[in-house]
């Protein structure tokens, strides 16, 4: 590490980002130090975060060939930046049938994709009276018993290895999906509860409370799932409040050590939203909060940066993230349809000359995806079929899959 570049840190600063590379764990108040950089001290904090990473992982960066199933676009939450959701009276409501998501599995495979991404909204069925009249068309009474049903289908006969990101889940559900996928997922976004507040982003929102989804990511660690989960920074929140919010993170996978990756996602706004004309953050805003949840969780946590959510990602390297998420050559990104994922060759030639190739990843983490304590038995054999020894996919792994099954 540069000596120089941190003489240009504000004394406190300083002192929290020395403490981080010397491998001591950040306390809040350090880690508050790490807000309100200003010009010079930016590039300080980008390297120091950057060698924080380099010091205990290879020189790589990871994403994930996934297919992106949106089972269905219904919710009974509200927030003022979605245009996922929709109420079920919308020309764009949707709820993808089995034959659908066998058609775009089938397909995902064919392309060499070995993750199943489904996303949905909380609890649909709980307000909407006509998508319960859909699901029981399909042979079930619930989004859960839909979900879990397809997660085992695409697992089963397409080779797919499911990443459910469902909402808020009872400690039952979260079992039952245990049962057919390697991990799950859910944004904790901020541990802010102004935003729940009237007139916040969350006020009709109502498992988007911060407890709420603490406790979720709680029950998830207490079932020994391996976890994706994050913040969305752009909403109102404080760059205080950006800390608090991985300062929780960092907790419960201290008491657990189930968090597989941290992601740290931007706001971007979406016409026809009560937040259309919001300000979003901009690269340097983003790259700065990627580089202090790098040194307040250290340098073992995969951090993650969505590559489509930048016109200019390529510089995110700089911060200490070491993923870039999934991408997929089937499926755009439906929460964020108007953001294409970038081209993966392109990708592979940037990440390249940055020093630090791109490597391909499933979606269960390798330090995971092959440990018998964190998959399970119904699972692993489809984990071990498309891994090598050291849990990244296998080039023949689809051909290595059909052949066991």
């Amino acid at each position: 590490m540069n000596e120089a570049l941190l003489t240009g840190l504000a004394p406190t600063r300083r002192a929290a980002v020395e403490k981080a590379l010397s491998g001591d764990r950040l306390t809040r108040a350090d880690s508050l130090a790490l807000v309100g950089a200003s010009g010079a001290e930016h590039p300080a904090l980008w390297a120091a975060a950057a060698h924080l990473r380099d010091l205990t992982r290879p020189p790589i960066v990871t994403y994930s060939r996934k297919v992106f199933i949106p089972l269905t676009n219904l919710c009974r939450d509200v927030c003022s930046y979605c245009t996922f959701a929709v109420d079920e009276d919308s020309p764009r409501a949707k709820t993808m049938s089995p034959d659908e998501v066998r058609r775009m599995a089938e397909e995902a495979r064919d392309l060499g994709c070995k993750e199943a991404l489904f996303c949905i909204g909380d609890r649909p069925e709980v307000r909407w009276p006509k998508y319960r009249d859909i699901l029981r068309g399909f042979g079930h009474e619930s989004t859960q018993s839909y979900l879990v049903a397809m997660c085992r289908m695409v697992m089963e006969e397409y080779d797919l290895l499911p990443h459910p990101n469902a909402g808020i889940m009872s400690e039952r559900e979260l079992r039952e999906l245990r049962e057919v996928s390697p991990s799950q997922g859910i944004m904790l976004e901020s541990t802010s509860e102004r935003l729940c507040a009237p007139g916040g982003p969350h006020e009709h929102a109502p498992d988007k409370k911060p407890r709420t989804r603490l406790a979720m990511i709680r029950r998830a660690g207490r079932l020994r799932i391996p976890f994706t989960t994050g913040i969305l920074i752009g909403l109102g929140e404080t760059e205080d409040e950006r800390v608090d919010a991985l300062l929780a993170i960092r907790d419960l996978h201290d008491e657990y050590g189930h968090i597989q990756e941290v992601i740290v996602q931007n706001f971007r706004a979406k016409p026809e939203t009560p937040m259309a004309d919001a300000g979003e953050p901009g690269l340097i805003d983003l790259m700065t909060t990627c580089a202090i949840a790098r040194l307040v969780l250290g340098p073992d946590m995969n951090i993650q940066a969505p590559p489509n959510l930048s016109a200019d990602y390529g510089p995110l390297l700089l911060t200490g993230i070491n993923d870039w998420g999934g991408v997929s050559p089937v499926s755009p990104d439906f929460i964020n349809p108007e953001r294409p994922w970038p081209d993966l060759d392109l990708m592979a030639g940037m990440c390249q000359e940055s020093g630090y190739p791109l490597r391909e990843r499933l979606t269960v983490y390798p330090e995971y995806a092959l440990d018998p304590e964190w998959v399970d038995p119904g699972v692993m054999p489809y984990v071990k079929a498309l891994a090598t020894d050291a849990g990244y996919p296998r080039e023949d792994a689809h051909l290595t899959a059909e052949a066991t099954a």
